[in-house]
This record gives C-alpha cells, sequence and structure tokens, in this order.
C-alpha cells in the first residue's frame, strides 16, 4: 500500500510553531540568482540582497498549520541591486538555515509588489506565512 500519513489539526498547529520559534530574533536574507535544492544547501553564487529582521515572537501562534509572521524589521540600506527570486530564514545566530522559500510579485512563498531591489534603497515586507500540510483540508 502507498504511503498517506495524514496529521491531525493539533499536530499540524504544533510543528508549524515548532519551527517558526526557530526564526525568533532571526533573519530574512533575500538573494537573486536560482534557490538551493534544499535548506541544507550552502548557497552557490547567489548575490545577498536585502537582510531583514524577525521580532523577538517571529511568527503567531499557527492555524489551521499557518504561522503569520509578526513585524518584520525592514533593511533601511539593500546590501545589492538585482531581482530576489528567492529567500531564506536564518535563526538568531545568523547561520542556522531554518527554511527556503520562492519570491516574487506572485504565486511564491514571498509575494511582492516589485521584487526589484536597488542598492542602498529600503526593503521591506508586510507579510509572510509559514505552513505546514495537516488534515483538516
Amino acid at each position: 500500500m502507498a504511503y498517506n500519513t495524514q496529521i491531525s489539526d493539533a499536530a499540524a498547529n504544533a510543528a508549524a510553531n515548532a519551527v517558526a520559534a526557530l526564526a525568533n530574533s532571526g533573519y530574512l536574507k533575500m538573494y537573486t540568482g536560482s534557490q538551493s535544492a534544499n535548506a541544507n544547501k550552502a548557497l552557490s553564487g547567489q548575490t545577498l540582497l536585502a537582510t531583514l529582521t524577525f521580532s523577538a515572537t517571529a511568527f503567531g501562534n499557527a492555524a489551521a498549520g499557518v504561522a503569520t509572521a509578526n513585524a518584520i524589521g525592514a533593511d533601511t540600506s539593500a546590501d545589492a541591486s538585482g531581482t530576489a527570486t528567492w529567500f531564506r530564514v536564518l535563526k538568531s545566530d545568523g547561520t542556522s538555515v531554518v527554511f527556503d522559500g520562492t519570491v516574487g510579485t506572485s504565486g511564491c512563498n514571498l509575494n511582492m509588489n516589485s521584487n526589484v531591489i536597488s542598492a542602498g534603497a529600503s526593503v521591506s515586507v508586510t507579510a509572510l506565512t509559514y505552513s505546514i500540510l495537516e488534515a483538516g483540508t
């Protein structure tokens, strides 16, 4: 028989909360180029465009397996110019990776009005969610 794992809403919320808590006082870094194959892979030629800062409690409590970020501090002076194509969330130590996602203007993990960033410009994110599949959907 094929795998068909299903988790409860409570388990999905607990899993989302556990991952989201790893971002407390952490960082959201936006890059150009191809997203790494997975969050365990080191960077390879991508350009860092901007670094934003999560609050001490990065995300609110998950509902239906979705955790929504609390206010994210802007990068008031972007590091480089380019088109943001993906992001990486890091723990507060600035090096331990939590998760990666795509950046664009629609249909991505992180959607922006414009994902074209200019060096020295302010970069802000008004909304970000982390989600895990759960049984109730």
